[in-house]
Parts: C-alpha cells; structure tokens; sequence
C-alpha cells in the first residue's frame, strides 16, 4: 500500500499537469484569435480569386504611399446595404496610409450631404473623395460596369472601384493635371468613347487646338494628340510640331491610310529620325499575324519596352486593323524603338483601299514592317507612333479585350512621366460565387469556435483518466 501512494500522487501529478498544459494552450489559442481579430483585414485575410478582386495593385501603393494631404472618402449608403467588395477594398485604403480616412454617410440621416458635390441621382455604394476644396464623385455604376456580350446574349460584369478610387484621389491631391491638346483642321476623326473616359479617368485635360491660326504650339501642352486626320497637315504645321518635339516636346499620333489623300507632310515628320513610310495597307498572310480571317486586320509582334512591358506580362494581344507599314532606316542610332511589327510574310497592297485581293502581286512592297514606334528626340521630347487610324474603334478595342487602349494609355503615361497612371485593369466578375445562408455561417463558426477547442479539451481529460486508471491498476 506503502508503494501505490507514491504511483498515485506521481499519476494525480501528472494528470494535473496535462491539464495545465491544456490550459495554457486553449489560453493562447484564445489570446492568438483575439489579437487576429483586432488586426486589419489586409493581414488576415489571403486573396486567392483568380483576377485578385481583393487586392491592389502596385500601381494604387504607389499613389497612396506618396500621399502628403489627408485624403477622406465619404461612402454613402444605408445601413445593412454595405456592399462587401467596396467594403474590403475600403479598408484596404484605409489601411495603406494615416492619411486617408473612411466615413459613412447614411443619406437616411443625411439627405442633402452629397448634393453639394454632384446633381447626379446617389446610389448606395456611391462614393465621394475629398481633399481640401477638391473632390470627385463616383457613382455605383462607376464601380460596376456592365458591358454587352454579343455572342453569350448577356452582360459582362467587372469591378473597377480600384481604378475609380485610385484616380480621384490622384485628382484631388494634385491642383495641376496633365493637358492634352488634340489637333483639329485635319478632317481628325472624334475620340472614341473608352478613349476618352480613359483620359479623363486618367485625370487628363484635354483640350483643342489648331496650328493653322497659330504661331507656336501652345506653351502649356504635355501632349499633342493627332488622332485619325483624313488630309494633311500644311507644311508650317509640319515645321511647327517637329520644332515642338525637338525642344523637347511630346507627340502622339494615330495616322493610317486615308481612301483619297497622302499624307507626306504629316509622315516627313518621323522621315527626319530615319523612318520611311510605304505607301499602301499592309496584309499579314502568316494565319497567326491576323485576326477574324481578315489579314488586314494585323495581331503584330509586341516588341519589349516601357510601353508594351504590361501587355507582354499579362499575355495580351494588340489588334491593329488597316494600317500603314513603316521601315526603320535608322537602326544604329538606336532612337526609334520599334514596338509592333509584322511578320516576314506580311507586304503592304499598293492599291490601299481598292485592293481586290490578298495575294501578293507586282508594285506590292514586301515587309516586315513597323505599325508603331516610339521616337526619342532631343531635349527629351518623344514621338509615339500608330500607323491605323482604328486603332481604337469601340469594336476593335473590345476584341483586344482593352489591350489597344491600355496600350495607348500606356504610352501617353511614359510621355508625361507618370507611369503609375497607367491604366488599372477593371477586374472581372464573371465566375460563379461560393455562397451560404446566415444559419450555416453561425452553425459554422459555432463548430470552429466552440465545439472544436470543447472536443480537444474533452480527448484530454480522456487521455489523463485513463492514464491515471492504468497507473493505479499497476
């Protein structure tokens, strides 16, 4: 008996220890989720849907990181209507810099407070970015955009809050915006739609001129756009933005074949960096040059540099439909850096829009060819050059799937020097959600909250029971 008192307490011992152990653990367990709670979301939370709906991009770090002005975006919507994306990319904000905050407004209690920055009907999820006396309004249908699906007889839905939010909050920290003035005089064809919301996304001013009536380019311009003219510029025009870009001037310029004219005058310019234009539409018959069975509508090779980069990167396409070939002539001096060409089989058809077939025939001119160039100048000033003026055609920019205007704006942010503008990519919704009712998430959170830590607690004291019942047996 003398013996198995010893056994006992050795194994009561024991026992008490386990528990304590136990203890302990459930201890900080319980302590570890407590202070997960208290984290933010951007640290708890792992984004693994395909098109990283909850997460953002480097382009917004960039942004945000820099902000020196407190930035608050006002979110208006009732109360248990909270849209759950927009939450979460909210609170990412709000978590990136001490200098953006987050508030609710209910237009319950406050009905007239988003009047005084826009005349628009307000949704819910409808937001309002402020920074001093600047501020920008963006509506719900801003964030969600809903874009026809021809083939599917539907609507493609995507999430662009990001780009939206990014961009006011650009445009309200920055008094100055970059100005774009656009050509006019030419027959220019009108800025595509996407286009030109990009622009003003992208927190662009755009602006007017003309160089017919004028003796100099204007002073305060960042860029000089020419986009899709169907007649020539003079040759005071030419001798103008040539004088523009050499001092260091920016230009861009969307120029294809036109059914009646010539543009010799407007094409001298890029002949003055050792690029020769062909006269003609150029056909690609290499079956993985073009695209819809047509090969004049070209799917070129992207070249890399600072503009084509993030199209190469996400594997996209540019689609370039009747265009004009250019010949670099210049390849030592290293300024004109090819970004889209044709293939070896591609030639240009002489007889331009009357052109009956797509065989190569006596007067064609034999390729490859450039269809878009970047130009360096002196004194830093830079020539971005597409040869078709459809570039980007409603039609033929939704074929890219937005490749040829990301494209564009990516070009016309490496001129002005603020690649972080470059374009945020809307992100896709559709896919199918994972969704569950309210009572399963409870009965869910009940099983890993309690039940799971009580069942762990209960194989414990199991184990320590019968422990201590075989040490007494012995």
């Amino acid at each position: 008996m003398k013996q198995e008192r010893p056994r006992n307490r050795i194994a009561l011992q024991g026992g008490s220890y386990s528990l304590i152990i136990i203890a302990i653990v459930l201890a900080i367990l319980i302590a570890v989720n407590i202070l997960a709670s208290a984290l933010p979301k951007s640290l708890t939370q792992l984004d693994i849907s395909s098109t990283q709906l909850y997460s953002i991009t480097s382009n917004t770090k960039v942004v945000v990181n820099a902000l020196e002005k407190d930035v608050t975006i006002y979110w208006i919507v009732q109360p248990e209507e909270e849209d759950d994306i927009i939450e979460n990319l909210l609170d990412k904000y709000e978590s990136l810099s001490e200098h953006i905050e987050v508030v609710k407004k209910n237009p319950d209690i406050y009905p007239t407070f988003a009047e005084q920055y826009t005349k628009e009907t307000i949704q819910n999820n409808s937001l309002i970015v402020e920074c001093g006396e600047r501020n920008r309004f963006i509506s719900y249908d801003d964030i969600y955009l809903y874009d026809a699906n021809i083939s599917a007889y539907s609507y493609d839905v995507s999430f662009d809050g990001e780009g939206a939010i990014t961009s006011a909050i650009d445009y309200v920290v920055n008094e100055t915006q970059p100005k774009i003035y656009i050509l006019e005089g030419h027959g220019e064809a009108e800025l595509s739609e996407t286009f030109h919301k990009q622009l003003e996304r992208e927190n662009m001013e755009l602006n007017t001129c003309s160089l017919l009536t004028t003796d100099a380019v204007p002073e305060d311009a960042d860029v000089i756009l020419i986009y899709g003219p169907s007649s020539d510029i003079s040759a005071k025009e030419k001798d103008l933005l040539a004088e523009y870009v050499s001092g260091g001037g920016k230009l861009m310029v969307l120029a294809g074949p036109t059914e009646n004219e010539t543009l010799p005058n407007l094409y001298g310019i890029l002949e003055d960096y050792g690029v020769e234009s062909v006269d003609g539409i150029v056909v690609d018959i290499d079956r993985e040059h073009y695209a819809f069975q047509a090969p004049y509508v070209l799917l070129p090779d992207i070249q890399n540099s600072e503009v084509t980069d993030p199209l190469i990167e996400e594997n996209y396409y540019a689609i370039i439909p009747v265009a004009s070939g250019l010949i670099v002539q210049d390849t030592e001096s290293k300024k004109v850096t090819e970004l889209l060409t044709t293939s070896e089989m591609s030639f240009s058809k002489t007889d331009g829009y009357a052109l009956s077939s797509y065989e190569k025939e006596e007067g064609d001119i034999d390729g490859p060819f450039a269809v878009a160039v970047s130009v360096a100048a002196k004194n830093d000033g830079q020539i971005v050059w597409f040869t078709s003026s459809d570039f980007l055609d409603e039609m033929y920019n939704a074929y890219s799937s937005g490749a040829n205007l990301d494209l564009a704006m990516n070009a016309i942010s490496s001129m002005i020097e603020e690649n972080e503008a470059v374009a945020i990519r809307s992100k896709s919704l559709n896919y199918n959600y994972l969704t569950i009712s309210a009572s399963t998430a409870s009965f869910l959170k009940t099983i890993m909250i309690i039940l799971f830590p009580l069942l762990y607690l209960g194989i414990g004291i199991c184990v320590t029971i019968g422990r201590r019942k075989w040490n007494e047996a012995k």
